[in-house]
């Protein structure tokens, strides 16, 4: 259920090892099973941050029932250390956006997770 959404102008060497790295380290950091993480990275070289095009990122977690304000900042130290260490992005280059849409604005196999969950 957690989507990943990643924008950063660092280019990656082999971008399909860092997302499944990524998809992996998102999946032990919300203690969800990765067979519901999706990442998506996309790299965007006109990514400004600050006034300069120094490596910056911005990032949208969309998760279900495990995100507060408690939790967020345990999250959003472990992404940002992440970033630092994966892709040399300083701790004060990025903004993460933390979203749980609720159940019934989740879709999956053609219904709603409101729906998924009641059965």
């Amino acid at each position: 259920m957690p989507i990943l959404e990643l924008s950063t102008n660092v280019k990656i060497t082999d971008p399909k090892k860092f997302a499944l790295e990524f998809s992996k380290f998102s999946a032990e950091t919300l203690k969800k099973p990765e067979l519901y993480i999706t990442v998506k990275y996309t790299y965007n070289e006109i990514l400004t941050f600050q006034g300069t095009l120094d490596p910056a990122f911005t990032m949208t977690v969309f998760s279900l029932d495990n995100l507060n304000e408690q939790a967020n900042e345990t999250y959003s130290k472990a992404f940002f250390d992440f970033f630092k260490e994966k892709l040399g992005i300083p701790g004060d280059r990025g903004y993460i956006t933390f979203i749980d849409p609720g159940r019934a604005f989740f879709g999956h196999k053609g219904t709603t997770l409101a729906t998924i969950f009641r059965k």
